[in-house]
């Protein structure tokens, strides 16, 4: 049986500059833009899409909700969590959990971005963390 990569997540949602935007601001990255309905910001590791709600008629229905996810988390690494906190403040944006260090050695910051989805920026900083991020 092969394997599967998985290389990337989409975010549907009603307002898809808005939501670029945003993700723009807290990856300082900048998205490529296909269509005005679709966006991706790709990092080393992996793509976040970003689409409009329209796109779902080219999958055959309307089957996912916009600003409706409660079980997923958007995850990124980051070199130190708690200065992107500080530089995430101006964003105003609903933060869950301020920067706290895990049971498993991650340094976490919960928040949310505009539709609502919860986001985890992260920084392994316990000898054994950082030993699984290199493997």
């Amino acid at each position: 049986m092969n394997s599967a990569d998985f290389v990337s997540i989409r975010v549907i949602t009603h307002d898809v500059a808005r939501l670029v935007a945003f993700y723009e601001q807290v990856t300082a990255g900048e998205a490529r833009w296909a269509t005005p309905d679709f966006a991706e910001l790709v990092t080393p590791s992996c793509t976040l899409a970003v689409a409009g709600s329209r796109t779902l008629a080219l999958f055959g229905g309307d089957f996912a909700q916009p600003a409706a996810n409660r079980t997923v988390i958007i995850e990124f690494r980051v070199a130190d969590v708690d200065a992107a906190y500080e530089r995430l403040a101006p964003l105003d944006c609903e933060v869950v959990q301020k920067p706290t260090t895990m049971p498993w050695g991650n340094r976490s910051l919960l928040f949310r971005d505009p539709d609502g989805n919860l986001i985890n920026f992260f920084t392994p900083v316990t000898p054994e963390a950082l030993e699984r991020q290199a493997r």
